[in-house]
């Protein structure tokens, strides 16, 4: 699953073949096949397909006709989808590209706008919708670690270490998560009256305690002794203190 930010072309250069990602409202394809040779130039390129109206220079734009349309029930609401197939890239010829896709719309009355889905695969309205939801579970460890540890602004060249960064994040916000989760809910301030277990609300409080706050650390066993012989660096001011270089005359 891919969010709009992720180009269709560059996924189909890496070589996935079994994706979800979502498309811009702006999103135009081609169909794969040349249209029928009526006079003049032939045809380079397959006809252009526009999943979703819209305005330009105030001009207005109508939408492709769907393929297919289908509507289904998910819960107490009532959801619709529509189609095109056999789709390429608004740059591709259909002799030279034989990656096709399908586009769907998924319509939902609780929004506005309806998401545009793409997929190599030739999936139902229920599947790709419920395809697509099922990235959100899977980013939230992502973005604890990231946006609320801050771990996207760090920034290491050495090979180990370009693993262990990450590693060490997604440790660090999955264990945000589940405290967030198991503990109560911690209000952002007095206007927050109906918090939520969030992995935000409690890295705020935990920023407002400092290291007088925390119990003495002599009452904790050293998890680790370290070896290192640092008895000939100096220490305080000492190890950092910078002195002038000498001008050579």
């Amino acid at each position: 699953m891919w969010d709009a930010g992720f180009k269709l072309g560059a996924l189909w250069a890496s070589g996935m073949s079994r994706v979800v990602v979502r498309l811009p409202k702006n999103f135009t394809a081609r169909r794969n096949v040349l249209p029928e040779y009526h006079h003049g130039r032939p045809a380079e390129y397959g006809v252009r397909v526009r999943p979703l109206a819209r305005t330009r220079k105030q001009h207005p734009i109508a939408a492709t006709p769907p393929d297919h349309t289908s509507t289904w029930q998910q819960g107490t609401l009532t959801l619709r989808a529509e189609f095109w197939y056999d789709l390429v890239l608004p740059d591709c010829k259909p002799a030279e590209d034989n990656r096709t896709f399908m586009v769907a719309a998924i319509y939902d009355p609780r929004f506005a706008d309806p998401w545009l889905l793409a997929s190599p695969l030739r999936l139902a309205g229920p599947d790709i919708s419920g395809i697509y939801q099922a990235r959100w579970p899977i980013e939230q460890l992502p973005l604890a670690a990231k946006q609320m540890i801050g771990a996207q602004r760090q920034f290491v060249s050495a090979e180990s270490s370009c693993y262990r960064l990450p590693e060490l994040s997604l440790l660090a916000g999955s264990i945000l998560s589940y405290l967030a989760a198991t503990m109560p809910p911690i209000p952002t301030g007095f206007w927050d009256r109906a918090p939520k277990a969030t992995p935000g609300r409690l890295r705020r409080r935990l920023a407002e305690i400092t290291f007088g706050n925390l119990p003495p650390l002599t009452d904790f066993p050293r998890l680790r002794e370290k070896d290192a012989v640092t008895t000939h660096l100096p220490k305080g001011i000492l190890g950092h203190r910078r002195s002038k270089r000498s001008v050579l005359t």
